[in-house]
C-alpha cells in the first residue's frame, strides 16, 4: 500500500492512473491526474512536481502518449506545453478482444485457466475495456479439463527447443466422461516420441512428432497427454523422415492434415456446389485449384490426407463428389450406400 505523501511513489501512483483510466481515445490533463492522485492514492503534488514525473517517464522512454501546443508566456516568449497524457497500449481493444474470442472458444483451455486467461487480458487495457467484455465472465464448462494441459505444453516447448525426446502416457475419455490412460498389456501404454512442432488448428492443440521404429509423421492431441517427461536423448532428424528431407512446411501441413489424420496425403479431386466455396477456402487454404465451373458446380484440385478427405466428404454429404482417386470415390460411395441401407432398410 503506498504510503499518504510518498512523493517517491507518485511517479508509480501516476503510471498506475494512466494505466487504469487512459488509452489513445482516453487522455488525462494534468490537473485530472493531479485530482486522481490525492483522491485515489493521498498524494498532494503540485502541478509541476505533476509534471516534471510524467516528463521524466516520457524521458526514460516510458511508453506514454502527449499531445504538444505553443503558447506564449506573459513576457510574450513562446514555450510548448505538453497535455492529453495517455498510456500507449501494447494491444487496442480490437486485438485485446480477438484474443479473448480465441480463449473463448478454444476447446483445448481448461475452464479456470480460461478465465484466468481473460481477465490477464481484460487488464491490459483500461476500464472502458473491462466493461465491454463483463458477459464473458459467464463461460460455460462443456468439457472436462486436462488440468496438465499447460504444463505439458510448457515441456514440450522445452524437448523441441533442446531436441529432446519425451515420454507421454495417452488419455481417453470413458463413458462417465472421465479421462482414462490407454491400456497396453494391463498397463498404460507409454509413448516416446520425436516432438518437431506443436500446432492449434480446428479448435485444438496438435503435436506433430515421430515414433523412432517408423518414419512417418503422428500427431497426438496436448490435451489428452498426461505424465509428460523429457528424455535425454536426441530427437530423430526430420530429414529422416519420409516426406520432410527439407523440413516441415507447417501452413501445407495443416492444409494437408485437416483432422489431423496421419498418412500419406493424395492428390484428390471433387466436384462441389458453388455455394460452399467458402467453405473449401477455410478448410483447404489458398492452395486448392479450381476449374471446370459451372453456374451450380466447381471441380477442386487439392493434395490432402486420404483419411481426412473421406470425412470431409462425408460431412458435406450430397454437396461434394468425389473424382479421385478411385480408391476414396469407392470408399465414400460404400460409406454412402450402407448409410442409406441402414436408415431404408
Amino acid at each position: 500500500m503506498y504510503q499518504p505523501n510518498s512523493k517517491k511513489a507518485a511517479i508509480l501512483c501516476i503510471v498506475e492512473i494512466l494505466k487504469k483510466y487512459t488509452d489513445s481515445e482516453h487522455t488525462m490533463t494534468q490537473k485530472q491526474i493531479q485530482d486522481k492522485l490525492e483522491t485515489e492514492y493521498g498524494l498532494k503534488l503540485d502541478r509541476k512536481a505533476v509534471k516534471r514525473n510524467l516528463t521524466d517517464l516520457a524521458d526514460m522512454g516510458f511508453d506514454v502518449g502527449y499531445s504538444e501546443r505553443i503558447r506564449k508566456t506573459k513576457s510574450g516568449e513562446e514555450e510548448t506545453v505538453l497535455s492529453d497524457w495517455y498510456i500507449i497500449r501494447t494491444f487496442d481493444d480490437s486485438e485485446l478482444r480477438l484474443l479473448i474470442d480465441s480463449i473463448l472458444f478454444s476447446k483445448y483451455i481448461p475452464y479456470s485457466q480460461c478465465r484466468e486467461l481473460i481477465e490477464k487480458l481484460e487488464n491490459q487495457s483500461n476500464r472502458y475495456f473491462s466493461a465491454k467484455v463483463r458477459h464473458v465472465r459467464n463461460l460455460p464448462v462443456t468439457m472436462p479439463a486436462n488440468k496438465e494441459l499447460f504444463y505439458t505444453i510448457d515441456v514440450l516447448d522445452e524437448a523441441i527447443e533442446q531436441g529432446k525426446k519425451v515420454k507421454f502416457h495417452y488419455s481417453d475419455f470413458n463413458l462417465k466422461l472421465k479421462r482414462e490412460k490407454r491400456i497396453h498389456h494391463g498397463e498404460p501404454a507409454e509413448y516416446i516420441v520425436n516432438p518437431y512442432q506443436m500446432v492449434a488448428t480446428n479448435g485444438r492443440y496438435y503435436l506433430i512428432c515421430n515414433y523412432d521404429k517408423y518414419d512417418n509423421i503422428s500427431h497426438y492431441r496436448v490435451d489428452r497427454i498426461v505424465d509428460i517427461e523429457i528424455l535425454d536423448e536426441p530427437v530423430k532428424p526430420m530429414k529422416n523422415v519420409t516426406g520432410y528431407k527439407n523440413g516441415l512446411d507447417l501452413p501445407k501441413h495443416v492444409a494437408e492434415h485437416i483432422y489431423m489424420f496421419c498418412g500419406e496425403s493424395v492428390n484428390a479431386k471433387f466436384r462441389a456446389d458453388r455455394f460452399i466455396v467458402n467453405d473449401i477456402v477455410d478448410w483447404f487454404g489458398t492452395g486448392v485449384k479450381f476449374s471446370n465451373e459451372t453456374d451450380k458446380t466447381v471441380d477442386v484440385s487439392v493434395k490432402v490426407n486420404e483419411m481426412a478427405m473421406f470425412h470431409w466428404a462425408m460431412q458435406y454429404g450430397t454437396h461434394v463428389e468425389i473424382l479421385e482417386p478411385e480408391s476414396l470415390r469407392s470408399k465414400v460411395a460404400e460409406a454412402v450406400k450402407g448409410m442409406n441401407e441402414k436408415y431404408n432398410g
